[in-house]
């Protein structure tokens, strides 16, 4: 069975993998850190949580070190969940919930820093589940630049 994920910004593909195809597949956890005010991607990553636990560790401390108020999108690939266990706190602080997520299943979620109220997040438990139709949403990210004065 073939499988292939996209993140889409303004229309425009920004992210894609797939399973069984000619396409890269990004395993694990893949963010995008996005510029709301310009619709950019300002970075992309990928932590390949089934084959590392460091891999976990390493999403964790990217995640820490966000600035409060900075704008991720997630989306996991293949198989996220076999290692994620170190990453799980942060996750959480992000309004991430994904301890249930079993053997490849399957997540996406849009999320503020420092805001948890405000994440959007879609999961899909098992394997079973994600074959037949993987997590997915689409949000849509308004506000303004504040300017601050000194």
């Amino acid at each position: 069975m073939t499988k292939v994920g996209h993140v889409k910004l303004n229309g425009y593909v920004v992210w894609k993998g797939g399973w069984c195809t000619n396409v890269p597949n990004p395993r694990g956890v893949n963010t995008l850190l996005i510029d709301p005010f310009s619709c950019l991607v300002l970075a992309n990553r990928t932590f390949d949580t089934y084959w590392s636990s460091a891999a976990a560790t390493r999403l964790s401390n990217y995640l820490n070190r966000l600035n409060h108020s900075r704008v991720i999108v997630g989306v996991s690939a293949d198989e996220p969940s076999w290692n994620l266990f170190n990453a799980l706190p942060a996750l959480q602080q992000f309004g991430v919930e994904v301890d249930d997520v079993g053997y490849r299943g399957s997540f996406a979620f849009v999320a503020q820093k420092g805001n948890p109220a405000k994440t959007v997040l879609r999961k899909v438990l098992t394997e079973s589940e994600s074959k037949r139709a993987s997590a997915r949403l689409n949000a849509t990210i308004t506000g303004k630049p504040v300017l601050r004065s000194m």
